[in-house]
């Protein structure tokens, strides 16, 4: 029978009845191991080699990858399909690293933006984010304080993000079992703690009222600070400036001044359906508004925002340059709002 691709019997003859049949196979067979372990040692070195070669490329592609980072534009190539398998896949917590909230928090232009981005993520995304990207929203967070602190403006707005992240922590902290949230528990705790005394801190502001002496805003003409008051897209805000002085608080309560803001907010649709009328017989605009927010979603406006490229599917801040291929790129910019920027990592 043949082995190893030779025949090894006699014409007419079975080599495994002879002592020479025997011998032979026995040296068929040394040398063929010989020759294997050759070829296998020499098999091995090659993959060695190949291996290493490898990780020298890899290595360098790396380090070369480090340098480019630091001079590239802070953009994200983001899938148009929905599955993890597809090209380009990126997740929530990457995306939140690589656009620099960090540095778009100092931007008045994206400071409402990434607060509400950091509130809508501390509502529902906790759980979503890596480790690294948890640490890195808290240390956001942190800076989004500290410059609160500093500039003494959108302390309310800044309550109701610590508010609603302080919440959502409790309600995840109790389910820790089920491995909700990742990392250690006391952790967690600590940065619970943190919360707590960003809140406190943020209650112990003590505005000041500026040293230079000049025209104020009651000094203004009223059509000038009725003017002002319509350009404020938050009802409390109004209320806030009512209580300021006696004849801001009878501006304040000005009905065509609500009316304009129920209107920017809501469709009139919405707004049939939640009639009030006063005691004299008129729709009492403010009482609508605030019933109104407490029902639907208030219109927001960012002076800044992310862009999506439906040409090439790139991620950017508006005004951020991306190697864009299209005849018109500046066409097919789409803004997209913190809930629509989320919306692109869910599968």
């Amino acid at each position: 029978m043949p082995f190893l691709g030779q025949d090894w019997r006699s014409p007419g003859q079975s080599w495994v009845k002879t002592a020479d049949g025997w011998k032979s196979l026995l040296c068929v067979i040394h040398s063929f191991c010989k020759k294997d372990d050759h070829n296998k040692e020499n098999l091995f070195n090659t993959i060695n080699y190949d291996v290493a070669a490898k990780k020298r490329k890899k290595d360098l592609l790396n380090n070369k990858a480090k340098t480019q980072y630091f001079h590239q534009e802070k953009w994200i190539y983001v899938h148009k399909g929905s599955t993890k398998e597809r090209h380009g896949y990126c997740t929530l917590g990457e995306a939140f690293n690589r656009l620099d909230f960090s540095s778009a928090i100092l931007d008045s232009r994206r400071f409402n933006y990434v607060v509400r981005l950091l509130e809508l993520i501390a509502k529902s995304q906790l759980t979503s984010l890596s480790g690294i990207a948890q640490k890195n929203y808290m240390n956001i967070l942190e800076k989004v304080v500290q410059k609160v602190l500093e500039d003494q403006q959108n302390i309310r707005l800044i309550r109701e993000l610590l508010q609603t992240l302080y919440t959502s922590l409790c309600t995840l902290v109790q389910r820790v079992g089920k491995s909700v949230l990742v990392g250690n528990i006391n952790m967690w705790v600590h940065r619970m703690e943190s919360i707590l005394h960003w809140q406190q801190q943020l209650n112990n502001i003590q505005i000041t009222r500026p040293a230079f002496k000049g025209t104020t805003f009651t000094d203004l003409p009223l059509c000038l600070q009725l003017n002002i008051m319509q350009r404020l897209s938050d009802g409390r805000d109004l209320v806030s400036l009512g209580q300021v002085a006696p004849d801001l608080q009878v501006l304040s309560e000005d009905r065509l001044l609500w009316k304009k803001l129920c209107q920017y907010h809501f469709t009139d649709r919405q707004i049939r359906k939640r009639l009030i009328l006063s005691d004299k017989g008129q729709l009492d605009w403010k009482k609508m508004y605030f019933k109104l927010i407490r029902c639907y979603p208030r219109k927001e406006q960012y002076g800044d925002t992310l862009q999506l490229c439906r040409h090439c599917h790139i991620l950017s801040w508006k005004g951020t340059d991306h190697p864009c291929t299209a005849n018109n790129p500046e066409t097919c910019s789409t803004s997209l709002s913190p809930q629509e920027f989320i919306n692109l990592f869910r599968f």
